[in-house]
């Protein structure tokens, strides 16, 4: 066996910087910073130098100028006179409007098809495996091509719901499936209606805080509380108790045929629809592998035991088995959710206009700014990347397994 001694504590010397075990690791992390801040230092005036040489500088100044073209689909107030900061911050709420619902669908598909994935009845293991193979292991572009070709060409035009007798009709009279997208009922928000949205965020917190009380009295008394009803009853009735005490603050607006379109209501477009449905589905794969993994890494003796106490296939899956695979999974869960972020910049295929789309597609090709435009690209893609991959640790950490 050898051993590694350091030299005996004095005065320090030069030579301690290399010798000494104590300051080695330190002088090769310096050495390093310093290479590195070098090397950016000489690649940034190069690129400094060659501007110069082009009569160009770096300049920040374009994203006060109108931007001149119109995006089809915005969550704030925008039109061809706005600036091009405003584009880029249209762009930036549309990728993470997409981000998000593909996040969240994505769990849900890849938690319910990785759960299936193991299940006894043979047809349906084997239609989860068909669905991850197919889908992970074509490329997302492919699939959101697919999906927005599909929907532009079956779905009907607006024109088929005129006449007195229509081609197509809308569900219940408020939602219209077409090409250009779905249109759907427009809250309307009066007098009173914040009132009504707290106490719905208040049922929530409600829910959440009588779930975790059932689980509590189930694990120190073995009594089942009910949940289902409970929750239900918890996010409606005092919803509509205060929209009808306050005279219903909250309204709809339903989307109307005139002229040769839609108007009113809300309108989800197709290139949204498929940019969302297509990342969702294609994540939805992976994330299923990963459930699929967390399930099998809890032992199978915590299975039998829950049996051997009477718990049904059902809730041994729900109560002993899933939660801890849902912990198991959550460092690749973050992998995946940063995949979505990354992947919706292919929005542009199908003419979504995300920040990839109106910063460095449209804006970049009208002032010709390409470095200006790339580096608030990536600063963009890198602080909420590092922003989810920051929450998702906290989270993380909150929920693993405390082991001594």
């Amino acid at each position: 066996m050898s051993s590694i001694t350091d030299p005996d504590t004095g005065s320090f010397r030069l030579s301690m910087l290399i010798n000494d075990t104590r300051y080695r690791s330190l002088t090769f992390q310096a050495i390093a910073a310093v290479i590195l801040a070098l090397s950016f230092a000489y690649l940034g005036n190069n690129l400094i130098q060659n501007l110069r040489q082009a009569g160009l500088n770096i300049s920040y100044d374009f994203l006060g100028a109108p931007s001149g073209y119109d995006i089809n689909q915005t969550l704030i107030e925008y039109d061809s006179r706005s600036t091009h900061s405003r584009a880029a911050i249209v762009g930036i709420l549309n990728t993470l409007l997409v981000a998000f619902l593909a996040c969240l669908t994505a769990t849900i598909f890849g938690v319910l098809a990785g759960v299936l994935r193991l299940s006894n009845n043979w047809l349906v293991s084997k239609l989860m495996a068909f669905y991850v193979e197919i889908f992970r292991n074509i490329p997302v572009l492919i699939w959101i091509i697919i999906i927005f070709t599909i929907m532009t060409a079956v779905m009907p035009a607006p024109r088929a719901f005129r006449g007195d007798e229509p081609e197509a009709t809308m569900l219940f009279g408020a939602f219209a499936f077409t090409n250009r997208g779905i249109y759907i009922p427009a809250p309307v928000w009066g007098p009173g209606s914040i009132v009504v949205v707290l106490t719905f965020i208040a049922s929530i917190v409600g829910i959440f805080v009588y779930r975790r009380h059932a689980t509590k009295t189930l694990y120190e008394t073995g009594r089942l509380l009910p949940t289902f009803w409970p929750s239900v009853a918890l996010l409606f009735i005092p919803v509509i108790l205060m929209q009808l005490i306050l005279g219903r603050p909250v309204g709809l607006d339903y989307p109307v045929l005139g002229g040769f379109n839609f108007s009113g209501g809300l309108q989800i477009g197709a290139p949204l629809i498929a940019l969302w449905f297509a990342l969702s589905i294609y994540t939805g794969a992976f994330i299923a592998e990963n459930v699929r993994a967390g399930i099998q890494a809890v032992s199978k003796g915590q299975t039998e035991a829950a049996g051997a106490l009477g718990l049904r296939p059902g809730r041994i899956m729900s109560l002993v088995v899933l939660p801890q695979a849902l912990r198991v999974i959550i460092p690749p869960l973050i992998s995946q959710y940063l995949n979505i972020t990354k992947n919706s910049s292919l929005a542009i295929a199908v003419g979504y206009a995300d920040v990839t789309a109106t910063l460095g597609g449209i804006t970049l090709n009208q002032t010709g700014r390409a470095i200006e435009c790339v580096l608030l690209l990536m600063l963009f893609y890198l602080t909420i990347s590092l922003t989810i991959s920051a929450v998702m640790n906290v989270y993380n950490n909150s929920v693993k397994l405390k082991e001594r």
